[in-house]
C-alpha cells in the first residue's frame, strides 16, 4: 500500500456533504471522426479505459483508512468495476451548452463513493450537432490539476483510432491489513513526526521573520495576506447545490494582451476573471472599494514526476485581482505586479512548506477541526480569499478518444466555505476553455458571469490595440 501525503489526506479530512474536494472536466467530442464500425461512445470509452488501466494509477486505487483517523490513509490497488465508474447519460436533443452545464453541476454536486476508486465519467449524448460530452470527476486527493490533465492524455490518441475490445489490462489487487496492524503503524508514524514537527515550528518562526523584514524593505506593495480581502457574496457558507458556467476565449487574443502588457498568460487569465467579476458585481451594485483576492494554486511537481507517484505537488499564493482599478490594461499590470510579488514570497516560503504543514495534521485532528469551523461559519465570516483561480497549459494539437475528436475542454476545481466560486482554465488547440463552478446560493446566475469572460477579453484586446500599456517593473528586493 502507498500512504497518502499530508495534502492528499487534507482534502479527504476537510470534506463534508457541502464542501466536496473533487476536480472535474467537461470534454466535448465529435463522434463523426470515429472510424466505421466504432461502438457507441460510452462503450468506446469503456474499452479505452479497460485496455489502459495499467497506465491509469488513479483509476485503480481505493482508500484504506486507519481506525479513528490516527494516521493518514493509504492507497490500495483495486480492480475497478467499470460499469460503476463509466455511466451513460443524455440530454433532450438538441442539448445546449446551458443544459450541459446543468448536467455537469448535478454531477459535481454529489460526493464520490469512498468504497470504490474515487472517480467517475459520464458519457453524455444528445448535444446539439450530434456531439457528445464526457463529464468527469476525480477526487483531489488522487490528482492535482496537472496530473488530472495527464489522466485525460492517457485516454486520448493522436489520431482517430477504432476502439477495439482488447480486454482489461492486468491489475494486481492488494491484501488489506487488519485494523490492529494499521493502528500499530499509525503509532510508529506518529513518533516519526515529532522531530520533523519541532523543526517545522522553528522554520515557521524563522520564515515569518524573514518575510516581515523583506516586506518592510521592498519598494513595491507586498502580496495580499489571507483574511484581508473584502467580504462579498462569494464569502458564503456552501449549500449542497452547484451551478456551472462554460466559457472560451481565443489564445491569440490572450497573447495580444500578454505582449502589450509584458505579462504572462496566467496574469491575463487572472485579469479576465477580475474583469468579469468587476462587471458582474457592478451590475448588482455590489463592487467593493477594496480589490478582490484570488487564491492561485501553484504546481511544484518535479520534472520527472509521473502519475505513478500518486501525490499532489501543490502549493499556492494569494494575488490581488485589482478590481478597484478602472482601466482594463492598468488592471492587468496591477495583477501582474501582485502576482510577481506573490511568486517572490512563495520562493521565500519554499515549495514544500504547505505539504510539510499538512503532514503534521492527521484526520483525527483535522476532521473535527473542519467540522467546528464549518458549524461556526468562521470562513464565511472571515473569508481567507475571495475565490480560487487556476490555469494551466494544454496541447496545441488535436486529440481523439475512442476515435472521437476532442473539440473543447473545460476544467473545474472545488469551492469551499468562504470562497464559493472557482474559475479554472486550460488551453487547447488555440483556445482557452474556462470552467466556472459555484454554490447556487452565492452565484445562482453563474452563466451570466461566464458570458462576461469573452466580453472582458474583447475589452482587453480593444484596449491593447488602441495603444498598449507596458507593465510596470517592480524593483528587485
Amino acid at each position: 500500500m502507498r500512504p497518502l501525503t499530508g495534502i492528499d489526506s487534507l482534502f479527504l479530512s476537510l470534506e463534508s456533504p457541502t464542501n466536496l474536494f473533487h476536480v472535474g472536466a467537461v470534454s466535448v467530442l465529435d463522434t463523426s471522426t470515429a472510424p466505421e464500425g466504432s461502438p457507441p461512445p460510452h462503450e468506446a470509452l469503456r474499452r479505452v479505459v479497460a485496455g489502459r488501466l495499467d497506465r491509469l494509477p488513479p483509476f485503480r486505487r481505493r482508500l484504506v483508512c486507519t481506525p479513528g483517523g490516527l494516521d493518514h490513509p493509504h492507497w490500495a490497488e483495486a480492480d475497478p468495476d467499470l460499469e460503476q465508474h463509466i455511466r451513460r447519460g443524455a440530454l433532450p436533443a438538441p442539448g445546449s451548452d446551458r443544459e450541459l452545464a446543468a448536467f455537469t453541476a448535478d454531477v459535481l454536486a454529489s460526493p464520490l463513493d469512498r468504497d470504490r476508486p474515487l472517480w467517475e465519467i459520464h458519457v453524455v449524448e444528445g448535444l446539439e450537432g450530434g456531439l457528445v460530452a464526457g463529464v468527469a470527476k476525480i477526487h483531489h486527493s488522487a490528482v492535482d490539476g496537472i496530473s488530472g490533465t495527464e489522466v485525460t492524455a492517457e485516454l486520448m490518441d493522436l489520431a482517430p483510432k477504432l476502439a477495439e475490445d482488447e480486454g482489461r489490462s492486468e491489475v494486481e489487487t492488494e491484501t488489506i491489513p487488519g485494523g490492529l496492524a494499521l493502528v500499530r503503524d499509525a503509532v510508529v508514524n506518529g513518533g516519526r513526526r515529532v522531530v520533523p514537527g519541532a523543526r517545522l515550528t522553528g522554520r515557521l518562526a524563522a520564515t515569518a521573520a524573514v518575510l516581515g523584514a523583506r516586506n518592510r524593505l521592498i519598494h513595491g506593495s507586498p502580496p495580499p495576506a489571507p483574511f484581508t480581502g473584502p467580504r462579498t457574496r462569494l464569502a458564503s457558507r456552501l449549500s449542497r447545490s452547484r451551478v456551472v458556467g462554460l466559457a472560451q476565449v481565443d489564445l491569440g487574443d490572450v497573447d495580444v494582451v500578454r505582449q502589450a502588457t509584458k505579462s504572462t498568460v496566467n496574469d491575463v487569465v487572472l485579469a479576465l476573471a477580475a474583469s468579469a467579476l468587476r462587471l458582474y458585481l457592478e451590475e448588482r451594485d455590489e463592487l467593493p472599494d477594496q480589490p478582490l483576492h484570488a487564491f492561485v494554486p501553484v504546481s511544484v511537481r518535479s520534472a520527472g514526476a509521473t502519475l505513478a507517484d500518486g501525490v499532489n505537488r501543490l502549493s499556492g499564493m494569494v494575488v490581488s485581482l485589482a478590481t478597484d482599478v478602472d482601466d482594463p490594461l492598468s488592471r492587468v499590470a496591477a495583477i501582474a505586479e501582485s502576482s510577481g510579488a506573490a511568486k517572490d514570497q512563495h520562493r521565500v516560503l519554499g515549495a514544500d512548506l504547505f505539504s510539510e504543514l499538512a503532514t503534521m495534521g492527521v484526520p483525527a485532528l483535522l476532521g473535527p477541526t473542519g467540522t467546528l469551523v464549518r458549524r461556526l461559519g468562521l470562513t464565511s465570516r472571515f473569508p481567507p480569499f475571495s475565490l480560487v483561480v487556476s490555469s494551466f497549459p494544454g496541447p496545441s494539437f488535436p486529440l481523439y478518444c475512442g476515435g472521437a475528436e476532442l473539440l473543447a475542454y473545460h476544467p473545474f476545481g472545488p469551492v469551499i466555505d468562504g470562497a464559493a466560486l472557482n474559475i479554472t482554465a486550460m488551453s487547447y488547440r488555440g483556445q482557452i476553455g474556462f470552467g466556472l463552478l459555484a454554490c447556487r446560493d452565492a452565484v445562482p446566475d453563474v452563466e451570466t458571469l461566464a458570458r462576461l469572460i469573452p466580453e472582458s477579453m474583447h475589452q482587453l484586446t480593444k484596449a491593447a490595440a488602441a495603444g498598449g500599456h507596458r507593465r510596470r517593473r517592480r524593483p528587485s528586493s
